[in-house]
């Protein structure tokens, strides 16, 4: 309305008032124009930007356009000014055929705000369209016994314009016999009639020759004239009669082609030539004349192609009913077509995305769609839906306009891509549909922290492994995607054993890959715990740890290390000791026992001992894991008083390591004939000439103390009698000693002093000249029980006498 008000040249007030109402409806999302047809393409229509509010600058964001559905556009929308024009020369007779009021619908989508707005532009008549008549030239048979006032049908005139444009009014000129009547159908047209206003006479005419002529209400006027020739014909006083003056017809628009749809009748109560009836269709520019046929002597009117509902819903045609002598009679026959639900809804994509973030809220518009159905009623009611397990839901937008939305947050990691069906079904029995397919795509964000295949990890590392070794891998898996997913791993900060950690082990950042940057020494580290972390590539980054264990596993490197006997002063001299053995030594008397360690752990650190050389073979034997060397049967007096004893330890590891302890035992039994043999063996050849001194000096020394421990003891008990204890104990004579164990004297290439502590117990009295000193046999029980001597020798205690019990020794001094 308002761009016709402008193409006319409306007065301002008028154009101000169209203004206010087409923004008042486009508040309502519908928009009204008119135009005259046969307007240029390209001419104004009205100003689309403007009545929706829009600035021209936020035109290029909203991305303004006409809704394409596969249909003729004959309206087009400028982007950059928001005008709305024609796209083409409207034609009004063309498109609205039989609609007083012609209007075209079209949808304008603002595709940044997914809102549609839909506008109706009247297209307003125009005079361009003179009255026409089907015949140029009709040619009427009648009697010249025809009375005065008969009436006779005339073809109508068309015009396709409307309102005043349209058929105004007829004329008729030509002849004085004849008058023009107008009648008034049923629907408002004019139907000329040509009335017989003066008797004819064939002999006096046998032609008349008139004009009609038709005229329309249009400025200026425009007419259209059709010639009517009348023929005066012999008496013929019956015309054929239908026997109903109009026929009304429906049928369903699926009704096979070659069906005969009703069959008119007239009669004719002449007879012979007079009498036989023809019928024929009255030609018009109707659609009606291509879609039906009719039998000329039957009257039976069928079809001759198919009816469509959606083209026209009826038709009507005028019958003539002739007969031989040239009288006729005319018939209406109206054809109403009903809907048949032959038209699937039609669904169309009008927008749509492609990509959605996952945490897109709800109620986000994905989609618009636009659905409508040809058929009428029930047919084209169309209901649309949508599989109730998908995270979305239809909403109605406007009109015949539906919106998919989300229904709920979105999860990338659960369903990646949708491929969401739309169904529409109209109501028809049964349903017609269709479906549109959205293929609605993703996208990820950050919100899955990685995970750790295990909860845990733990791997075992052997010792004196080398540099860069592969420890283990560990792997985060993260369920996001792309630069979210990329896991990178690092060591948390820690020290072993005071120094960083990350200067023992290092993470690959990329594959997570543990290497050990050292060479681990199970003596030093056993185990090492440290915490990986894996961080994604998101922004902000998500991350977790987990804890690895590194077990250090032992290897077998240290080889045993001999505490008993100590090493020999000699370089290369292996490990070597002097034990005393009485020659009365009982089979299984423990002689001495070989002590052993190893650094090493678990099987790597359990030892055996063996004796691998002896001066005699079967004279003594060495415990398998004990290491006690004890005798295995009775010394002979052939066997020779230095046995030289060779003990290897071994570990069990794989190889495993040995090493070995030299023992000197020597069968005596007092210290005199231990230290004879040591002399006579530091005679041998071989030997340093200062051993036996040696020796010597160390075993005097050692008696010496013991003694003199004696001496303070019984100093503090009889001080007043200290001088003569003492001499006394000088003056003794050389005591025996005897059971005392030979590995309590202990030293290299000579008698060492005794290894144990022992614990003194000393029982004194105050009038008695008897004292008593026992020394506990704990110490000792566990070498060599002790027997009494075969025979008594000189000792060095003076005036001494050794008693021994069970491994106890007791000196009696008087």
């Amino acid at each position: 309305m308002c761009a016709a008000g402008r193409y006319r040249g409306r007065r301002e007030r008028a154009l101000l008032w169209c203004v206010l109402v087409a923004a008042w409806e486009a508040a309502w999302g519908q928009l009204r124009y008119s135009v005259p047809e046969e307007m240029p393409k390209g001419s104004f229509v009205g100003d689309v930007a403007k009545d929706l509010g829009l600035e021209l600058p936020a035109l290029r964001h909203r991305d303004l356009s006409i809704l394409d559905k596969g249909r003729t556009q004959y309206f087009a929308l400028h982007g950059k000014t928001g005008h709305l024009v024609t796209a083409q020369r409207i034609d009004r007779e063309q498109l609205c055929r039989l609609l007083e009021k012609c209007v075209l619908r079209c949808e304008v989508i603002m595709e940044g705000e997914m809102q549609v707005y839909g506008i109706e532009v009247e297209i307003t008549d125009i005079n361009d369209n003179a009255p026409s008549f089907q015949e140029a030239e009709t040619q009427l048979r009648m009697s010249e016994t025809t009375a005065p006032g008969s009436r006779f049908p005339l073809a109508e005139a068309h015009d396709p314009d409307v309102g005043r444009n349209s058929l105004q009014s007829y004329e008729l000129g030509g002849d004085e016999h004849f008058s023009l009547a107008v009648q008034a159908g049923p629907g408002g047209d004019q139907r000329p009639e040509l009335v017989l206003a003066k008797a004819l006479d064939r002999e006096e005419a046998a032609f008349h020759e008139l004009v009609l002529r038709a005229s329309d209400g249009g400025e200026p006027a425009r007419t259209g004239t059709a010639r009517i020739r009348v023929a005066v014909l012999d008496a013929n006083d019956n015309a054929p009669v239908f026997s109903q003056a109009e026929y009304t017809v429906r049928v369903p628009e699926d009704v096979p082609v070659g069906s005969v749809l009703v069959t008119v009748t007239a009669t004719d109560a002449d007879e012979g030539l007079n009498g036989h009836v023809k019928y024929s269709l009255k030609k018009t520019k109707d659609m009606a004349s291509q879609i039906l046929q009719l039998d000329v002597e039957t009257g039976a009117i069928s079809l001759v192609r198919s009816l469509d509902f959606e083209e026209g819903d009826s038709y009507e045609v005028e019958v003539k009913a002739e007969d031989g002598g040239g009288l006729f009679d005319t018939a209406k026959i109206a054809i109403s077509v009903t809907d048949v639900n032959d038209n699937a809804p039609e669904l169309t994509v009008s927008s749509a995305l492609s990509a959605i973030s996952e945490d897109a809220p709800s109620g986000t518009v994905v989609a618009l769609l636009h659905v409508q159905d040809r058929d009428s009623g029930a047919n084209g009611e169309v209901r649309c839906s949508m599989a109730e397990r998908l995270p979305f839901r239809l909403e109605k937008s406007f009109e015949d306009y539906y919106r998919v939305v989300t229904a709920r947050e979105l999860d990338r990691e659960e369903v990646a891509e949708y491929n969401v069906t739309v169904r529409a079904a109209d109501g028809g029995s049964p349903a017609l549909w269709s479906s549109a397919v959205l293929a609605l795509r993703v996208l990820d964000v950050n919100d899955n922290a990685p995970v750790f295949a295990e909860a845990r990890y733990s791997a075992r590392l052997p010792e004196n492994n080398a540099a860069g070794a592969l420890v283990l891998t560990v792997r985060a898996a993260d369920a996001d995607w792309g630069q979210n997913a990329r896991v990178r791993y690092r060591l948390s900060e820690g020290r072993v054993r005071g120094a960083p950690l990350s200067s023992y082990v290092s993470v690959q950042a990329e594959t997570g890959a543990l290497y050990a940057l050292r060479s681990f020494d199970y003596e030093e580290v056993r185990e090492v715990w440290l915490w990986v972390r894996a961080e994604d590539g998101g922004a902000p980054a998500l991350s977790s740890n987990v804890s690895v264990r590194l077990v250090i596993v032992d290897e077998n490197d240290n080889a045993p290390q001999v505490l008993y006997p100590p090493a020999a002063a000699a370089p290369g001299a292996g490990w070597a000791g002097v034990e005393l053995a009485p020659r009365s030594a009982e089979p299984g008397a423990l002689v001495a026992k070989v002590v052993a360690v190893d650094a090493d752990a678990g099987q790597n650190a359990w030892l055996s001992y063996e004796l691998a050389k002896a001066t005699e073979p079967g004279l003594f034997r060495v415990g398998l894991h004990s290491g006690e060397v004890r005798t295995a049967r009775f010394p002979l007096a052939r066997d020779a008083a230095r046995q030289s004893l060779v003990v290897v330890v071994k570990d069990h590891g794989r190889p495993a390591l040995s090493a070995t302890a030299t023992l000197t035992v020597v069968l005596a039994e007092s210290v005199a004939e231990l230290l004879a043999e040591l002399g006579s063996a530091a005679a041998a050849p071989g030997e340093p000439a200062g051993s036996l001194t040696r020796w010597l000096v160390v075993a005097v020394a050692a008696v010496s103390c013991l003694f003199l421990a004696f001496l303070l003891l019984l100093l503090a008990l009889r001080l007043r009698r200290w001088r003569w204890r003492r001499s006394q104990l000088l003056a003794a004579g050389s005591g025996a000693l005897r059971g005392v164990p030979a590995s309590h004297f202990v030293g290299i290439d000579g008698v060492r002093a005794f290894l144990h502590s022992y614990s003194h117990e000393v029982s004194l009295t105050a009038d008695s000249r008897k004292s008593q000193l026992r020394l506990s046999g704990g110490s000792c029980c566990d070498t060599l029980p002790a027997r009494p001597p075969a025979e008594a020798s000189g000792g060095l205690v003076p005036k001494g006498e050794v008693a021994e019990t069970c491994g106890q020794v007791s000196f009696q001094v008087r």
